[in-house]
């Protein structure tokens, strides 16, 4: 059987995976091999910011297949879907914010922000903050700020120190010796936490006085899931660099991290190919990620997340239900235990609703349906959250 293919060669990253047999995905739904439906309320943990399938989507793959596929590495040969994607993010960002390097996935894009800020300020200083989730590979995994998950892969990158974030006091520690301060816009493994109290804005204006730069991760919160095409909008602060990643791609793997051309350039020589890779920015990839973001930035899907996340906490009112952190389609359900939470994500792929798991917060239910997702979908999907919570 194919499961017992899935355990034996393909690598597990959790000893007790959901282990659900797809057999096709559509709009707000994913279906399992008995054809099963299944109300989709993570998203590919934030992914799948159009849905499944989405027919922009799958249309402008289906077009640039007929054209080409890869062609060459990184940087080389102007390809159109490329080049269009960088042009458009930089039309919807603030203008220091307009050059972009495509990667493969968030973490790389991250690896490549901080190897920026490195080269560009001259410094090796990061700062990042504690219970911070930034990715997997041994650069990302250097600024995640939760030592159980780091400790089995050390020794890390050197020279990286750690904030509590929205604690003011603790912007003393960025420094002439900083290159750069890397946060997330809202802290997603953490819980969900939102910056208080004009913190961003207050980071900004200290990295400004030292020199440093200001990385913004915006991989989960980027890409209209928070009200605003970027999370930053929200707290009044422009960084240095944002990277992007996850809804970005509609469903296709991708990341990017953006800044001005001046600093870009320095990553270009002394040494050349400063950052390579041979399938970042590639043609179908791009192709769908414009379709995406053309879809977001055109249509009413952004307005319509804070509507819908009114809806959400209009129908999630429940004893159990301490409190619903986050903004927009990124939201986490807090509960008063571990068990609790548990118990409503299991008995919830049960009933027909796919929810999961925070990474370090284990009172929390990730909430993080498509943006696209129906209303009636919504109701649907808390009512049966609802049932869960009342038979607790």
């Amino acid at each position: 059987m194919i499961t017992n293919d899935f355990f034996k060669h393909q690598a597990q990253t959790t000893p007790h995976p959901f282990a659900m047999e797809i057999s096709r995905a559509e709009g707000s739904y994913i279906y399992d091999q008995n054809k099963t439906p299944y109300l989709d309320f993570v998203a590919g943990v934030s992914a799948c910011s159009l849905g499944h399938r989405h027919p922009k989507v799958v249309a402008a793959i289906k077009k640039q297949l007929d054209s080409y596929m890869h062609v060459m590495v990184y940087g080389e040969y102007v390809q159109s879907p490329a080049v269009k994607l960088c042009k458009l993010l930089a039309s919807n960002l603030p203008p220091k914010l307009e050059t972009t390097y495509l990667t493969n996935s968030g973490t790389e894009a991250i690896d490549g922000a901080m190897k920026l800020a490195r080269r560009y300020t001259g410094r090796s200083e990061i700062i990042a903050a504690k219970n911070a989730y930034h990715g997997n590979t041994m650069g990302a995994l250097s600024v995640m700020g939760y030592e159980q998950r780091k400790q089995p892969f050390r020794p890390l990158i050197p020279d990286i120190r750690f904030i509590e974030f929205n604690n003011l006091e603790d912007l003393s520690q960025i420094t002439t010796k900083t290159a750069a301060v890397i946060l997330e816009t809202i802290q997603g493994g953490a819980g969900f936490i939102e910056p208080r109290n004009g913190y961003l804005t207050k980071v900004q204006e200290k990295c400004n006085q030292v020199g440093a730069l200001l990385i913004l991760d915006e991989i989960q919160p980027g890409i209209g899931r928070t009200g605003t095409l970027f999370g930053f909008e929200n707290y009044n602060c422009i960084p240095d660099v944002v990277v992007t990643g996850k809804g970005l791609g509609g469903g296709m793997p991708i990341g990017a991290f953006t800044a001005s051309e001046e600093m870009m350039d320095s990553l270009s020589d002394h040494p050349k190919l400063g950052h390579i890779t041979t399938f970042g920015g590639h043609p179908v990839i791009a192709a769908a990620a414009l379709a995406t973001l053309e879809e977001i930035t055109t249509s009413n899907l952004i307005p319509e997340t804070l509507v819908k996340e009114a809806l959400i906490r209009k129908h999630l009112q429940h004893l159990l239900i301490k409190e619903i952190r986050g903004k927009g389609l990124m939201l986490a359900l807090m509960v008063d235990s571990y068990e609790i939470a548990n118990k409503i994500v299991l008995q919830a792929k049960e009933d027909g609703l796919i929810l999961f798991w925070l990474l370090y917060e284990p009172k929390a239910v990730r909430i993080s349906p498509p943006l696209t997702i129906s209303k009636e979908d919504i109701i649907k999907g808390c009512n049966i959250i609802i049932k869960i919570l009342n038979s607790i």
